[in-house]
């Protein structure tokens, strides 16, 4: 028998990733000369970059936990096939493409404009507030091991007692970030959540939300300790201040610190933080600010950001990252929150008036 069939014929016409294949390809388009002047026009032809970004997206919203993984799924798979615009015949590509060309998207930021390009699209469509935001950080477990946390003194030529597994005994010993790192990615530091919390070695993941359809605006990986919080959330504010009419910004109490809320008022933003009144000092927000009707609907919606951070770590599976270092990490963070703008703007489209 001939059976004549493509994965078009085969995706239902009312499927969610349409609207979304839609979206994530108009965006691919504009970047159109920036891959011209990434790739050559000599030698074998390489993988489309726009199979690889949008491959990068199919990873988080189908949670698939590596890149191996997703290689070996498009072999069968014609869902995946019919987003990458593959034929049945055409063969799948190696996973080593994908750590071939990562150099290249780092280098031209391609992630970063790449989620740009989304955001746009959510202001085309008047889905974004200009004037009210809510800015919050996570911690990102690195791609080390405890293990590999050692003194940076320590110089020792014995050998493991079991190279993929040595014995390693830290018991009585103090590991600070001053004095030890990771042997697997040195940019990663001893991080906790809180009091209680057990410490591991992490990057801090940073994203600046919308209050009217809790979009995500900007989202940024930096270091991981006491200061990035609020600085990263500062250099958030101010790049979006030249392009929005910022007027406040919703934060926890993490936030409520005098640098903070002195360096939103220089923006021109006031700082809807929550009080913590256990500081010394007491609250560095009062009265003028708390008794406003709108302080009251930001600390409702800030919320909104926890969903976000819900979905990169449990959809998105992001709660630990893949990659060495932070610059590796940004662009897959990049990624996962294109998709989730994605999913987000295609539901808003779709929805009846």
């Amino acid at each position: 028998m001939l059976c004549l069939l493509s994965p078009e014929d085969r995706v239902p016409a009312n499927h969610p990733l349409r609207e979304v294949k839609r979206l994530a390809e108009a965006a691919l388009d504009e970047m159109s000369p920036l891959f011209q002047e990434m790739y050559s026009a000599m030698g074998r032809p390489s993988i489309p970059p726009e199979q690889l970004l949008k491959a990068q997206l199919l990873i988080a919203l189908y949670t698939i936990r590596s890149e191996r993984l997703f290689c070996e799924q498009l072999d069968y798979n014609m869902l995946f096939r019919w987003f990458l615009n593959m034929s049945m015949v055409e063969s799948s590509f190696d996973h080593s493409t994908f750590s071939f060309n990562r150099k290249r998207l780092i280098e031209h930021d391609v992630a970063k404009q790449f989620f740009g390009r989304i955001v746009a699209q959510a202001r085309a469509a008047h889905l974004l507030s200009a004037e009210h935001f809510t800015v919050d950080g996570t911690l990102i477990d690195a791609w080390a091991s405890m293990k590999s946390f050692k003194a940076k003194s320590a110089r020792t030529d014995d050998p493991p007692d079991d190279p993929g597994n040595p014995t390693v005994n830290f018991r009585g010993e103090k590991r600070r970030n001053d004095t030890h790192e990771s042997t697997t990615d040195p940019e990663a530091k001893l991080a906790r959540k809180g009091d209680g919390q057990p410490s591991r070695l992490s990057f801090s993941q940073h994203a600046l939300i919308e209050n009217r359809h809790g979009l995500l605006v900007d989202i940024r990986v930096a270091e991981a300790n006491g200061f990035a919080e609020r600085q990263v959330a500062l250099e958030m504010l101010a790049s979006e201040t030249d392009r929005w009419r910022v007027r406040t910004v919703g934060a926890d109490k993490a936030y409520d610190r005098r640098n903070f809320v002195e360096g939103c008022r220089a923006l021109g933003v006031t700082p809807h933080v929550a009080q913590n009144l256990r500081v010394n000092g007491g609250s560095a927000v009062d009265g003028r600010t708390t008794v406003w009707p709108g302080y009251t609907i930001s600390q409702r919606i800030r919320k909104r950001v926890e969903e976000v951070f819900g979905w990169t770590k449990t959809i998105g599976n992001f709660r630990k990252t893949r990659y060495l270092g932070r610059l590796r990490t940004e662009m897959a963070s990049y990624f996962v929150g294109a998709a989730y703008n994605l999913l987000r703007i295609a539901k808003l489209l779709t929805a009846p008036a």
